[in-house]
């Protein structure tokens, strides 16, 4: 029973740490350009070989 205990203290205690990552990500503007990562992948931002040098 012991155990329980411990995993649901370990449990609340990793659930602080990511929404406190969350938080922080949010507040230094990880999540305001929600559009431009969807069609990243459709630019064209590879160059040809011979202009590589």
């Amino acid at each position: 029973m012991n155990i329980l205990y411990f995993l649901i203290g370990c449990s609340l205690f990793m659930a602080l740490i990511f929404l406190g990552a969350f938080f922080w990500a949010s507040r230094n503007g990880q999540h305001d350009d929600v559009h431009t990562p969807g069609v990243r992948m459709l630019f064209d931002d590879d160059k040809p070989e011979e202009e590589k040098q």
